[in-house]
């Protein structure tokens, strides 16, 4: 079952983006995930805006898919600066509907 990744990102120190936004795909790529969407484009259409700079949305496979590349030992230095140069939330959500009315997503 897919899983999604919601980052919400509010970048504090610019340096580490050039070299993460170049390598990070990769390991997602390596791990079966894709983007779906990174961008600063950020336009609030209800509720108090968050402090964010950034939103990225990447697809799974599975939510083990997930752990693997949060783990890379290759990625863990992109991590380390991002987490160094940011305040970062990442979030991992399921395809499930937890009210059970939308037929094309599973129950939650």
């Amino acid at each position: 079952m897919p899983v999604y990744v919601i980052a919400d990102v509010k970048v504090t120190d610019e340096k580490w983006i050039p070299e993460y936004a170049a390598a990070v795909h990769d390991f997602v790529h390596k791990h079966g995930g894709k983007y779906l969407a990174r961008s600063g484009n950020v336009k609030v259409l209800e509720g108090e805006p968050l402090d964010t700079t950034l939103i990225a949305i990447l697809q799974f496979p599975s939510a083990e898919a997930v752990q693997s590349f949060a783990n890379d030992p290759e990625y863990a230095q992109y991590a380390k600066a991002r987490q160094d140069g940011s305040d970062s939330r990442f979030q991992l959500i399921d395809d499930t509907d937890i009210a059970g009315t939308i037929p094309y997503l599973g129950k939650g």
